[in-house]
């Protein structure tokens, strides 16, 4: 939905011949952040992303951001731009990092383009993605109906009736979102809501939401576009068929770890293990935001783990008398 062009002056000072002191993987707060302090710092820096901001487009109202209230993911993500355009720090975007080796002290970053770039310490923030429910039907009609991100899709189900699958604060969000387009909103939660109380009071108090606990969504059906549910009453233990233009699915997300799998230690959660200085169990290598195992995922923390990797990789890169 949303499409921030970075300048060509910006582009052209890339320099892939180049060893970079500390060369960020992912444009979201936590690698926009992490650069600014990088550059500030006098390590040579640079970007590489597929998209600028990350899940922060995906956001709509963001009230909780320090100094910035009642803001949009879209005006953050803008201002966020903004700074790094600021200090000339060089981006390389709509590029997908395949892999990263290490050899000599130096990090190889292996794009999907061909090239290959180098540098001393590396950032890993490449943030996550939306989970999937799983089920029949949902691979059929992604984008027939079927869509992971309100705040992008909400205008095209205006006066209709929408489902959203989840309970706790994206899937609130989003129902809040939905509701002021669509003529019905049912949330569809397969236990209890786990969402801040604030934005539950939210959606108690609008008359175009109603919701489903402890209720399951098994299966989509439709022909051109999504236009029915499968739902179990896991109280009864009956299913029945359920109505609905359209599906949001918000259950939460996976961190974009895939790349990197086979190279850095992960949790269970295929979450980054790092410690309480952002490094991983590769010296050099740190890692910050959505994909690493801490639980509290919000922009102001992912914002701050990117400046803590940032002065220890400049530290690091002191101590090997680099």
């Amino acid at each position: 939905m949303f499409n921030f062009n970075l300048d060509t002056q910006l582009h052209n000072t890339f320099n892939t011949q180049l060893i970079y002191d500390f060369l960020v993987i992912g444009g979201g707060p936590s690698g926009l952040n992490a650069s600014i302090y990088a550059h500030r710092l006098g390590m040579t820096t640079g970007i590489i992303t597929y998209d600028i901001g990350g899940q922060l487009l995906n956001t709509n109202d963001v009230d909780n951001y320090l100094g910035l209230p009642n803001d949009t993911g879209s005006g953050l993500t803008e201002k966020f731009i903004s700074h790094v355009k600021q200090f000339e720090i060089p981006v390389l975007d709509k590029i997908y990092v395949d892999k990263i080796t290490k050899d000599n002290n130096l990090f190889q970053i292996y794009l999907n383009n061909g090239d290959i770039i180098q540098s001393k310490t590396v950032l890993l923030s490449t943030g996550s993605t939306p989970k999937k429910l799983g089920i029949p039907g949902e691979d059929v009609f992604d984008a027939k109906g079927i869509s992971y991100c309100a705040i992008c899709d909400a205008p095209f189900y205006k006066d209709k009736h929408v489902v959203v699958a989840g309970g706790g604060n994206s899937a609130i969000e989003s129902a809040l979102d939905l509701a002021k387009w669509a003529k019905k909103v049912t949330v569809i939660q397969r236990s209890k809501f786990r969402a801040d109380k604030i934005l539950l009071e939210n959606m108690y108090k609008n008359d175009k939401i109603d919701y489903m606990l402890e209720t399951q969504i098994l299966e989509v059906h439709g022909r051109n576009q999504v236009d029915s549910l499968t739902i179990l009453d896991k109280k009864t233990n009956q299913t029945s068929n359920f109505k609905a233009d359209g599906l949001f699915v918000a259950i939460g997300m996976k961190p974009n770890t895939k790349f990197i799998k086979d190279f850095v230690t992960l949790n269970d959660y295929h979450e980054v293990i790092v410690n309480s200085k952002q490094e991983t169990n590769i010296s050099g290598l740190y890692a910050a935001g959505d994909m690493v195992d801490q639980p509290h995922k919000q922009i102001i923390i992912a914002a701050a783990e990117g400046a803590k990797a940032a002065i220890h990789a400049n530290q690091y890169l002191k101590f090997k008398g680099e």
